[in-house]
């Protein structure tokens, strides 16, 4: 009864108009202390928070927690799909759109799953997918694929999830992809010869010990984890330019930057780095 109830009350909701926000103050006039209405586009809560909170990865979202990067990611599926500004709560019911995340946030996955076809897949759990390494029954099947701080962990050569990502896709599919990245250089690979390899000691003390293909030992200190020490480690540091000439290299026909500031949706990208990217398959 309670599952009765629940998707009940999603169907009403669904059905009643997005709430209207206060006047935005624009863009330009924006300080760090400037009150900013915003409605999340993931769960549909109205919020107002200082500009300067709106950051990648600060939580601002008062009731979900999103942050500007999960916003974005929403965003970019709707505006991608369905040519509008869309929050996921108000997006049309589409079965027919198929779309597949890696390790994607539950803020996003969790609404994505009840308008599309979509599946949130993992590298160490069922339901799994390991993009370096695609089954072949996935190739050609969706509409959208979503990699969110993801392609910074994969073995090299990285170049391999690149191609896998165009491969799943269907003609003139979307891929939206975010990592981290510099403006300037080249990517930097932080273990180039990453083969037989562990990690040893404890918090502050771990290091990392490889064993080359050729034999080699090598010893890295106070390797980089994301979502804290021991979690995922961190393999590369991409560059703004390589991203975009693995994408091209990989077969997608097109792909920007996507920066631009939504403010409805308390979107803003104050730095160049580390914003997402939009990229699409041939047609």
């Amino acid at each position: 009864m309670s599952r009765f109830v629940d998707r009940l009350r999603r169907e009403l909701n669904a059905l009643r108009p997005a709430p209207k926000l206060p006047p935005l103050p624009a863009l330009s006039d924006c300080r760090a202390d400037t009150p900013v209405p915003f409605r999340c586009n993931l769960c549909g809560t109205l919020n107002v928070v200082a500009f300067g909170e709106l950051r990648r990865e600060t939580p601002s979202c008062r009731r979900c927690g999103s942050t500007v990067r999960l916003r974005s990611i929403g965003h970019l599926v709707a505006r991608e799909l369905f040519g509008a500004d869309l929050a996921l709560p108000d997006l049309p019911r589409r079965p027919d759109l198929r779309g597949v995340g890696l390790s994607d946030a539950k803020a996003y996955a969790k609404p994505l799953a009840r308008r599309l076809d979509y599946e949130n897949t993992f590298f160490h759990r069922a339901p799994r997918l390991d993009i370096t390494a695609i089954d072949d029954a996935r190739a050609g099947r969706y509409d959208f694929v979503i990699a969110s701080d993801v392609f910074e962990h994969v073995l090299a050569p990285v170049s391999r999830a690149f191609v896998n990502a165009r491969r799943l896709l269907k003609p003139a599919g979307v891929f939206v992809l975010t990592v981290p990245f510099g403006t300037e250089g080249p990517t930097r690979e932080h273990f180039p010869d990453l083969h037989d390899w562990r990690i040893e000691g404890r918090g502050d003390e771990r290091v990392l010990v490889n064993r080359t293909a050729d034999g080699r030992e090598q010893r890295f200190p106070n390797p980089c984890f994301h979502g804290g020490s021991g979690s995922t480690l961190e393999m590369r540091l991409f560059s703004r330019d390589d991203l975009l000439r693995e994408l091209r290299d990989a077969g997608f026909a097109h792909a920007r930057i996507a920066d631009e500031a939504y403010l409805p949706f308390g979107i803003v990208w104050p730095e160049p780095w580390s914003t997402p990217i939009v990229a699409r398959a041939s047609a």
